[in-house]
């Protein structure tokens, strides 16, 4: 026990959970009383003291708090692993115990029997003080977060220009290899595709439902128009040029 509850004539070394609900209820004037009752049975001493409905709730919260591990209790003051069976009227909590699960799930709870006047503001204050801190560290976290998310973006953003800027020098290269190379064998490529085509199998079945190269050009127009090299004019001169190319080949 420490120096600030040994001037309180009601903290003890541990206390039985009716103890502590008296207590925690300013009831010690009526201790004798409520002792005499069947208090081991939290749904009759409700009826018993209808009066006091904070000693049935008090109660049922210190054993909640047990059963869900939150609270350390013992037997007859000597505490016991979490989950050991106690009779309740056996069943203790040590004064340090309660003291700190009252602050920590109670905080605005400052019962005399467990903090001393003084105590109670200096661990008042110190509580005010790590709400503070922990509302500035949610902080924080929330733009840290919001950091990182735009960070991502950004490096995202960067990757795809980075990408975008090998096409292009791809596409540059390949071009620039393209124009120092011959062009026939994609001229070719090209007036073979047309005259396929256009033309028909050894049996007189077509090969497509195109029957002229006008037709050709004018679907694709159609479909691709506004594409860059896919212009009527710019497909005339191509589609000529590979089949003429196709016809020098063949000589």
């Amino acid at each position: 026990m420490d120096a600030n509850n040994t001037v309180n004539p009601h903290a003890k070394l541990f206390y039985r959970p009716i103890d502590a609900a008296i207590r925690w209820c300013n009831l010690t004037a009526y201790e004798t009383q409520i002792l005499e009752s069947d208090w081991d049975c939290p749904t009759v001493l409700a009826t018993t003291f209808p009066q006091w409905p904070c000693l049935h709730a008090n109660i049922e919260r210190i054993l909640d708090a047990i059963r869900n591990k939150e609270l350390r209790y013992g037997a007859l003051g000597t505490t016991v692993a979490p989950g050991t069976p106690v009779d309740l009227r056996l069943l203790t909590i040590r004064h340090s115990d309660l003291k700190w699960w009252m602050f920590h799930h109670y905080p605005d709870q400052r019962p005399s029997f467990l903090f001393s006047p003084i105590a109670a503001d200096q661990e008042t204050i110190r509580y005010g003080t790590y709400l503070i801190l922990q509302a500035d560290r949610d902080a924080l976290q929330i733009q840290l977060k919001a950091t990182e998310s735009a960070l991502q973006a950004l490096m995202g953003e960067l990757a795809a220009v980075g990408l975008e800027r090998e096409n292009l020098r791809s596409l540059a290269e390949n071009k620039k290899n393209v124009s120092d190379h011959s062009k026939t064998s994609f001229l070719n490529v090209i007036g073979a595709l047309v005259n396929i085509m256009l033309g028909s199998s050894t049996a007189g079945r077509r090969h497509s439902i195109f029957d002229s190269q006008a037709s050709i050009v004018d679907s694709i127009t159609a479909h691709f128009g506004g594409v860059t090299g896919l212009s009527k004019r710019s497909l005339d001169e191509k589609f000529a040029a590979g089949r003429r190319s196709l016809e020098q080949a063949k000589r």
